[in-house]
């Protein structure tokens, strides 16, 4: 009798939606350096800010689309008319705290970039980190943690930097999707895949 290939071991939170898992098994927690990558990331986790992630990722192709590609050069332009024409956008989420949000965060990020080098950004997210993946080594969902030390010095640079919606929490999961830690439980499949990951990137 032919024996049936052993389920995948994940993350809890991922459950059983395609969507969800798809976006575990090949996005979450691996290493991202691209500093308008970061950018776009940081500002769905601020849109994320009271509700759950799935309901983000359902619309992320629609927060694309109005935000124009998360263009951070390109939303720090935006006006009274973008701010408008987005809170009719269905396709989104329709908060004008967070629009503002990201509209901020853009201008920040691009007056970060003018002062610093070709890849401030990243050197700012990274640095809590020392610019290496922390492997964390987590068996039991309930030792996962709200917020580090890390995403509390990220969030404080954040805000001094005239960011908004990057409080240490935000910050935390910001900091675990973009691979800076590697959260992933050790019975999760993609634990020792993410490590090797960082591993080839010499991050780790």
């Amino acid at each position: 009798m032919k024996r049936l290939p052993t389920p995948l071991s994940r993350c809890y939170w991922c459950g059983t939606d395609p969507l969800y898992v798809d976006y575990h098994d090949t996005e979450w927690g691996v290493p991202v350096r691209d500093d308008r990558e970061l950018f776009s990331k940081l500002v769905l986790d601020g849109f994320q800010a009271g509700l759950s992630w799935i309901t983000i990722l359902r619309r992320r192709s629609g927060i694309l689309a109005a935000f124009d590609g998360l263009d951070p050069e390109r939303v720090a332009r935006y006006g009274i008319t973008d701010t408008r024409r987005l809170l009719k956008d269905e396709r989104i989420i329709r908060s004008r705290a967070k629009v503002k949000s990201a509209i901020q965060n853009a201008q920040a990020w691009c007056n970060l970039m003018d002062r610093g080098d070709r890849h401030a950004f990243r050197d700012m997210v990274w640095s809590p980190t020392e610019h290496r993946v922390l492997v964390k080594r987590i068996r039991y969902r309930s030792k996962i943690p709200a917020e580090t030390r890390q995403s509390q010095a990220l969030s404080q640079r954040l805000k001094s930097e005239g960011f908004s919606f990057c409080g240490p929490v935000i910050c935390h999961a910001f900091m675990q999707a973009v691979g800076c830690v590697n959260e992933h439980l050790v019975s999760c499949f993609r634990h020792s895949q993410v490590t090797a990951i960082a591993q080839r990137k010499g991050l780790a």
